[in-house]
């Protein structure tokens, strides 16, 4: 607010008036300086005043210090006298605090704890309080020795490759041993198995679930089977592809559908199972270096491979009756190969006796007699001959059994 009884019409002639008058003295004074009270030299705050009826002063003299807020004291449009800064406002309970001085403290802090002594503007030593002098320079240097000393060295196990990035990019691959780097986080370690052997089985042994798959001749055949693979290039087994794992599965069993489908179903369950396997691992691995993978495929092995399971009965009673057939086979050709044989034998012991026949007619003739009445008189009990002078009847039979009785008895007398 203006201050009562205040012409500002004539308050700038007056000043207007003030200023032809000194205009020989150097002092220059503004439209609104009432020159009329004086230079403020008598120290009773008469100086310049400023548009809004205060004292342009920052305190008119004695009577005026200390006194901020007050009519006399330099005034804005809105009749309120401007907030003195400095440390005067901080806790109270009013106003904001000052910025500046919040800036000035916290630096304070800041010099405090990094050991050194810092002035304030009060002439202070400016170390933060409660706070003991540590020399947070040397800590730091200590912590960072010792994390050089953790990550620059490492060590790589038998069966294993040590792949090192350098920001986040490839530099070299290191095998078995201790080994130096940049320490973290310039250079990166990542350990790779190179030597294990891993399986991944495909497809169920037991269970309900099939992986079902059509073979050549338009059946449908379910198959499991296990891909056993290791790493072979270690920077390729991490960066050429994001799931290698993954990766290995797909391409065996695209390999695997493939390949059935250019057999048979009975090759398939049958003798061309261990063929199957070799050409899928081929093709698994053909797959694989295109996509320059660093893996390698040790083998595929065909663990199961039979029809669906809802004709899986019936598919059993034709095989037994594949079976049985079979067998028959089997003994009538191997009964013909015996007939054969025989026949064969005996036409060669008759081509022995012609060619004696045909040197000794007689002779070969007479012992054939003999050899054939040997055979047909030894299976008989009683035996006729009719010879002059000889018995007609002789019992054979009983003499032999009489003459084997005496000889049991001769030897149990010995």
């Amino acid at each position: 607010m203006l201050q009562s009884g205040y012409n500002p019409g004539q308050q700038f002639a007056t000043a207007h008036r003030s200023t032809l008058q000194h205009m020989g003295t150097g002092k220059a004074y503004m439209p609104w300086q009432n020159n009329e009270d004086g230079d403020g030299s008598d120290g009773k705050g008469g100086g310049r005043r400023s548009p809004w009826g205060g004292s342009a002063g920052s305190s008119g003299g004695p009577g005026n210090q200390g006194k901020s807020g007050q009519g006399d004291g330099p005034r804005n449009p809105w009749g309120e006298p401007p907030r003195p800064r400095g440390n005067d406002d901080r806790g109270r309970g009013s106003g904001t605090p000052d910025f500046d001085e919040f800036i000035r403290r916290s630096q304070e802090r800041l010099r405090g704890l990094g050991g050194g002594q810092g002035g304030g503007s009060g002439g202070g030593s400016g170390r933060s309080s409660g706070m003991p002098d540590i020399p947070w320079g040397l800590v730091a240097g200590g912590l960072a020795l010792v994390l050089i000393a953790t990550t620059s060295a490492y060590r790589v196990d038998a069966g294993e490759r040590a792949v090192i990035t350098r920001f986040g990019q490839y530099n070299s691959t290191s095998g078995p041993g201790f080994h130096l780097k940049l320490p973290a986080p310039i250079d990166q370690v990542t350990k790779v198995k190179f030597e294990d052997i891993r399986t991944d089985l495909i497809g169920a042994t037991d269970g309900d679930a099939e992986n079902l798959m059509i073979t050549g001749d338009g059946n449908v055949i379910n198959i499991a089977y296990a891909v056993r693979w290791r790493v072979n290039n270690a920077e390729n087994f991490l960066f050429q592809i994001a799931n290698p794992e993954a990766t290995v599965r797909d391409a065996t069993e695209s390999a695997m559908r493939e390949i059935v489908a250019r057999s048979t179903l009975n090759n398939a369950i049958g003798p061309e199972r261990a063929a199957i396997a070799e050409q899928v691992r081929e093709r698994v691995q053909e797959i694989l270096d295109s996509y320059g993978s660093g893996v390698l495929i040790q083998g595929v092995d065909i663990n199961k491979a039979d029809p669906p399971a809802a004709v899986d009965e019936a598919f059993k009673d034709v095989s037994a009756a594949q079976q049985d057939a079979q067998q028959f086979l089997n003994q009538a050709r191997a009964y013909a190969q015996q007939v054969q044989a025989q026949a064969a034998g005996a036409t060669a012991a008759f081509d022995k006796v012609y060619e004696q026949y045909r040197l000794a007619p007689e002779v070969t003739r007479k012992r054939m007699y003999l050899e054939t009445m040997e055979n047909v008189l030894g299976k008989v009990d009683t035996t006729i001959i009719e010879a002059p002078g000889v018995q007609a009847y002789l019992p054979l039979p009983e003499v032999q059994r009489r003459a084997a009785a005496n000889r049991e008895a001769q030897e149990a007398q010995k």
